[in-house]
Protein backbone atom coordinates (compact mmCIF):
# COMPACT_ATOMS: atom_id res chain seq x y z
CA UNK A 1 0.00 0.00 0.00
CA UNK A 2 1.16 3.56 -0.87
CA UNK A 3 1.64 6.38 1.60
CA UNK A 4 -0.99 8.36 -0.38
CA UNK A 5 -2.94 5.18 -0.44
CA UNK A 6 -2.65 4.58 3.32
CA UNK A 7 -4.44 8.50 3.74
CA UNK A 8 -7.14 8.07 1.54
CA UNK A 9 -8.14 5.13 3.22
CA UNK A 10 -7.92 6.41 6.79
CA UNK A 11 -9.65 9.33 5.33
CA UNK A 12 -12.16 7.64 3.74
CA UNK A 13 -13.01 5.57 6.80
CA UNK A 14 -12.79 8.19 9.12
CA UNK A 15 -15.46 10.48 6.94
CA UNK A 16 -17.93 7.62 7.10
CA UNK A 17 -19.45 9.08 10.44
CA UNK A 18 -18.66 12.31 9.56
CA UNK A 19 -21.23 12.77 6.56
CA UNK A 20 -23.69 15.38 8.36
CA UNK A 21 -22.98 18.67 7.58
CA UNK A 22 -23.28 20.08 10.64
CA UNK A 23 -21.34 17.12 12.44
CA UNK A 24 -18.47 18.06 9.66
CA UNK A 25 -18.82 22.07 10.86
CA UNK A 26 -18.94 20.95 14.84
CA UNK A 27 -15.74 18.62 14.00
CA UNK A 28 -14.05 21.60 12.09
CA UNK A 29 -13.99 23.67 15.02
CA UNK A 30 -13.62 21.43 17.94
CA UNK A 31 -10.60 19.01 16.32
CA UNK A 32 -8.14 21.75 16.47
CA UNK A 33 -9.78 23.03 19.87
CA UNK A 34 -8.98 19.20 21.14
CA UNK A 35 -5.61 19.39 19.82
CA UNK A 36 -4.78 23.06 21.52
CA UNK A 37 -6.28 22.06 25.16
CA UNK A 38 -4.66 18.39 25.03
CA UNK A 39 -1.43 20.52 24.05
CA UNK A 40 -1.98 22.93 26.27
CA UNK A 41 -2.34 20.05 29.23
CA UNK A 42 0.78 18.56 28.32
CA UNK A 43 2.78 22.30 28.56
CA UNK A 44 1.55 22.44 31.80
CA UNK A 45 3.43 19.54 32.85
CA UNK A 46 6.63 21.11 31.21
CA UNK A 47 6.45 22.70 27.36
CA UNK A 48 9.19 20.26 26.30
CA UNK A 49 6.91 17.47 26.64
CA UNK A 50 4.79 19.42 24.07
CA UNK A 51 7.16 19.87 21.81
CA UNK A 52 8.22 16.39 22.12
CA UNK A 53 4.79 14.74 21.52
CA UNK A 54 4.00 17.36 18.58
CA UNK A 55 7.42 16.47 16.62
CA UNK A 56 6.42 12.66 17.51
CA UNK A 57 3.17 13.16 16.05
CA UNK A 58 4.59 14.81 13.03
CA UNK A 59 6.75 11.91 12.03
CA UNK A 60 3.44 9.94 11.85
CA UNK A 61 1.59 12.81 9.74
CA UNK A 62 4.64 13.33 7.54
CA UNK A 63 4.69 9.66 6.77
CA UNK A 64 1.01 9.76 5.67
CA UNK A 65 1.23 12.84 3.82
CA UNK A 66 3.93 15.49 3.17
CA UNK A 67 1.35 18.00 2.41
CA UNK A 68 -0.58 17.14 5.38
CA UNK A 69 2.86 16.56 7.58
CA UNK A 70 3.13 20.30 6.64
CA UNK A 71 -0.18 21.49 7.18
CA UNK A 72 0.02 19.82 10.81
CA UNK A 73 3.61 21.33 11.54
CA UNK A 74 2.14 24.88 10.86
CA UNK A 75 -1.13 24.27 13.29
CA UNK A 76 0.91 23.11 15.88
CA UNK A 77 4.03 25.87 15.46
CA UNK A 78 0.47 28.31 16.12
CA UNK A 79 -0.77 26.28 19.13
CA UNK A 80 2.90 26.27 20.49
CA UNK A 81 2.92 29.60 20.12
CA UNK A 82 -0.25 30.52 21.46
CA UNK A 83 0.65 29.07 24.43
CA UNK A 84 4.31 30.24 25.34
CA UNK A 85 1.93 33.65 24.78
CA UNK A 86 -0.17 32.94 27.83
CA UNK A 87 0.54 32.76 31.38
CA UNK A 88 2.06 29.94 32.55
CA UNK A 89 -1.39 29.39 35.77
CA UNK A 90 -3.75 30.13 32.45
CA UNK A 91 -2.71 27.40 30.28
CA UNK A 92 -3.86 24.60 32.57
CA UNK A 93 -7.29 25.48 33.76
CA UNK A 94 -7.59 27.20 30.11
CA UNK A 95 -7.14 23.74 28.16
CA UNK A 96 -9.34 21.80 30.68
CA UNK A 97 -12.10 24.11 30.40
CA UNK A 98 -11.18 23.49 26.31
CA UNK A 99 -11.08 20.45 26.29
CA UNK A 100 -14.38 19.52 27.92
CA UNK A 101 -16.46 21.86 26.20
CA UNK A 102 -14.95 20.43 22.75
CA UNK A 103 -15.41 16.99 23.42
CA UNK A 104 -18.86 17.52 24.40
CA UNK A 105 -19.85 19.21 20.97
CA UNK A 106 -17.91 16.36 19.33
CA UNK A 107 -20.59 13.83 21.01
CA UNK A 108 -23.34 16.40 20.26
CA UNK A 109 -22.04 16.24 16.31
CA UNK A 110 -22.03 12.63 16.99
CA UNK A 111 -25.50 12.18 17.94
CA UNK A 112 -26.94 14.60 14.92
CA UNK A 113 -24.73 12.33 12.63
CA UNK A 114 -26.46 9.05 14.54
CA UNK A 115 -22.64 7.28 14.41
CA UNK A 116 -20.43 6.47 16.78
CA UNK A 117 -17.16 8.19 17.08
CA UNK A 118 -13.98 6.35 14.75
CA UNK A 119 -11.87 6.33 17.83
CA UNK A 120 -14.05 3.90 19.27
CA UNK A 121 -13.20 0.90 16.64
CA UNK A 122 -9.43 2.15 16.22
CA UNK A 123 -7.53 4.82 18.22
CA UNK A 124 -5.47 5.46 15.38
CA UNK A 125 -8.46 8.36 14.44
CA UNK A 126 -7.81 10.16 17.42
CA UNK A 127 -4.89 11.43 15.14
CA UNK A 128 -6.57 11.21 11.94
CA UNK A 129 -9.57 13.60 13.09
CA UNK A 130 -6.91 16.29 12.32
CA UNK A 131 -6.47 15.58 8.88
CA UNK A 132 -9.86 15.36 8.02
CA UNK A 133 -10.45 18.80 9.60
CA UNK A 134 -7.03 20.29 7.37
CA UNK A 135 -8.63 18.22 4.12
CA UNK A 136 -11.67 20.05 4.54
CA UNK A 137 -9.49 23.38 4.28
CA UNK A 138 -7.57 21.87 1.52
CA UNK A 139 -10.35 20.72 -0.28
CA UNK A 140 -11.72 24.94 -0.36
CA UNK A 141 -8.23 25.92 -1.30
CA UNK A 142 -8.12 23.24 -3.69
CA UNK A 143 -4.82 22.15 -2.40
CA UNK A 144 -3.55 18.35 -2.33
CA UNK A 145 -2.85 15.81 0.44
Amino acid sequence: MSEQRAIVTLLLKYSESHLNPTNEAIHCVCVPLIVFSLLGMIWAIHPLLAVAGVLASLVYYFKLSRNFGLGMLVMAAFFLAVLGALPPAAVLPLSVLIFVLAWIGQFIGHKIEGKKPSFFDDLRFLLIGPLFVLGVLYRRLNLAY
